[in-house]
């Protein structure tokens, strides 16, 4: 996966750099623990959410670090809808069934997408998760995390992938859709 993750090391939360010019180090950038909202260490992957509403990827290895990091520090761990896994659902490798349709329409509409929005959403990354899942034959979850990677992975097409001058606003916009149906504070606290 190309998706920038971020890791768990002597207790910080590090970022990874966002660009590296040649003949540069990389050097990861330390989360301050006060921009972090929440955590769900049960996601895949599992995630961290600042204040501005930013997903951070941590790696499923480091889940149990993530569960104490959350504790030592006092972050509420919040399960919210996977609204891109729900989005996304009809590009796994696997059948999309009646059943399956109603269900993420109703998780979708909950979150207040109705079907045009959802049509619009999956009519603009269907291309590229095609694409993207053509090479990863992923039957079982497809979410954010892969349509963040999908996004300039390589392994795509390059008619697919999103210009790399565009990935800041689709970043931004993929990272506002994953924040609809949570309200701070309300349901889904563990």
């Amino acid at each position: 996966m190309d998706t920038e993750i971020s890791v768990l090391t002597d207790g910080r939360l590090l970022r990874p750099p966002s660009e590296v010019r040649p003949g540069e180090r990389a050097r990861a950038e330390a989360v301050p623990v006060a921009v972090v909202r929440d955590a769900d260490p049960a996601a895949a992957p599992p995630e961290v959410r600042t204040v501005t509403g930013e997903k951070l990827f941590v790696p499923a290895v480091q889940r149990a670090e993530l569960e104490e990091f959350c504790r030592r520090h006092g972050i509420p761990v919040v399960c919210r809808p996977d609204v891109w896994g729900d989005l996304l659902e009809p590009f796994l490798d696997t059948e999309f069934t009646p059943a399956r349709r109603a269900a993420t329409a109703a998780a979708l509409a909950r979150v207040g997408l109705d079907e045009a929005a959802v049509a619009g959403i999956r009519a603009e990354v269907g291309p590229l998760m095609v694409a993207y899942n053509s090479l990863h034959w992923d039957w079982a979850h497809l979410g954010l995390a892969d349509l963040l990677d999908a996004a300039s992975a390589a392994t795509v097409p390059e008619r697919y992938r999103i210009a790399p001058d565009r990935i800041p606003a689709f970043r931004a916009r993929a990272m506002a859709v994953a924040e609809l149906g949570h309200s701070p504070g309300g349901p889904g606290r563990r």
